[in-house]
């Protein structure tokens, strides 16, 4: 079955590269960097070969964030270390730019494509000591061509779903292949600890969700955007997909009857989906403003669109209640949800549709504490949200502790694994 994979993947080079051209064409790919996911000549290789070499892998955004706390600490723990980070996404990079910055021996690439002759030239040129694969990041030419140079593979934070589950039992033979490769695996939840045990990965542990470790940014919104927020009813729609934004549009007009001046300000998960938004806006008739990064808010505007990466934080600072798309849409019911830790974190009340298969945990842990709850309709939204303006509802301190208290938890036992993975391999 690898044997397969790896003529595919070969296969399908060629057409893999239109893609990323096509990709880049209509912004969806790195200007100056695209070519670091399918050229050996990109690969931008830099690196102290006095030092133990520590390759971390997260797909984008809420991976990188939440490796950053577990590479810190790792860096002050063992100083002869450096410490390479590989995404896909377009944010994770602008994110990595940023971030990377203030930890010292980390450098940001893109990762190729998972084509044969391009993993054995990464992994030849870079040589890491370990690897560290985040989440459900399971590319089979890295992890086999990374077990023939006995380099020891981790998965931190593994999330296998229940139909990822079964998509692997479908090949029972290239899945242990796969996943008794793993010589640490470190689970985000009690049914992904159970689903690596059966396809026979090495040293599961369930740790906890790393996502839940780290502090809030609390560097202040631009002060001239302050006075936005001063007197006025609003709500965040954060990580909206297509039909949720009309369920957002239609919720803000249920609470116009009762508050005239209040503002709904939404951010879609797939910001190249604005025009579509907006257009949805003008059928509406509804006042809108697209926000790219330094613009100012406007207080005329009822809907404000946020049209740039990493700027959630500082609006979850002002907001009291948040609504978290890919939560109400029927036909992704198996790969549904996103993350509500970070508006958690900062002590917002969180609403959410039917379907979070993806935080099926996390949402039960936070329902528990009151602090998320389930919506229906648009007219069940507004009607919640209207109580939250009514009452000024913000949670605030109480989440903060719930989530610091398991964010510290998990941090301990990540670490702790990792440094026994680390003895036991003679790292």
């Amino acid at each position: 079955m690898f044997f397969l994979y790896k003529v595919i993947t070969n296969l399908f080079y060629p057409f893999l590269i239109l893609l990323i051209y096509t990709r880049k064409i209509f912004k969806k790919e790195d200007r100056s960097r695209y070519k670091e996911k399918i050229f050996i000549s990109s690969f931008n290789v830099k690196r102290n070969k006095k030092k133990k070499l520590f390759w971390f892998h997260a797909a984008s955004i809420g991976e990188l964030r939440s490796i950053l706390p577990i590479i810190n600490k790792l860096s002050k723990d063992k100083r002869n270390l450096e410490f390479l980070i590989t995404t896909v996404t377009l944010s994770s990079g602008k994110l990595a730019k940023e971030e990377i910055r203030k930890i010292k021996n980390v450098k940001h690439r893109f990762l190729p494509i998972d084509v044969d002759f391009l993993i054995k030239s990464f992994l030849d040129t870079w040589k890491p000591n370990v690897i560290f694969l985040v989440d459900s990041e399971i590319w089979p030419n890295i992890i086999l061509n990374a077990k023939k140079r006995q380099i020891p593979l981790a998965i931190v934070n593994g999330r296998i779903s229940n139909k990822t589950f079964r998509r692997w039992n479908l090949v029972p033979s290239f899945r242990d292949q796969i996943f008794s490769s793993f010589n640490l695996a470190l689970s985000s939840n009690k049914d992904t600890e159970k689903h690596l045990k059966l396809m026979n990965a090495k040293n599961v542990h369930f740790s906890g969700n790393i996502k839940f470790i780290g502090n809030t940014s609390h560097k202040k919104i631009n002060k001239k955007n302050e006075s936005f927020f001063d007197n006025k009813k609003f709500w965040l729609a954060v990580s909206t997909h297509q039909s949720e934004e009309k369920l957002c549009l239609e919720t803000h007009l249920k609470i116009k009857k009762f508050y005239e001046n209040s503002s709904t300000i939404i951010a879609p998960r797939h910001i190249d989906r604005m025009k579509e938004i907006k257009t949805l806006c003008e059928t509406y008739g509804l006042k809108y403003q697209i926000l790219n990064k330094s613009d100012f808010l406007d207080k005329k505007k009822e809907i404000i669109l946020i049209n740039s990466f990493g700027a959630l934080n500082e609006f979850y600072k002002y907001t009291n209640s948040v609504f978290i798309g890919k939560s109400t849409i029927k036909k992704l019911e198996n790969d549904s949800g996103q993350s509500p830790i970070d508006a958690a974190k900062f002590g917002c009340k969180i609403y959410h549709g039917p379907y979070i298969s993806n935080f099926q945990e996390i949402y039960n842990l936070l329902k528990s504490n009151k602090i998320a709850f389930e919506i229906k309709s648009s007219e069940h939204l507004a009607k919640s949200l209207i109580i939250d303006y009514k009452n000024s509802f913000r949670i605030g301190k109480k989440t903060s502790r719930i989530i610091n208290r398991l964010g510290l938890k998990t941090l301990n036992s990540t670490i702790k694994h990792i440094n026994n993975f680390l003895s036991n391999e003679n790292i």
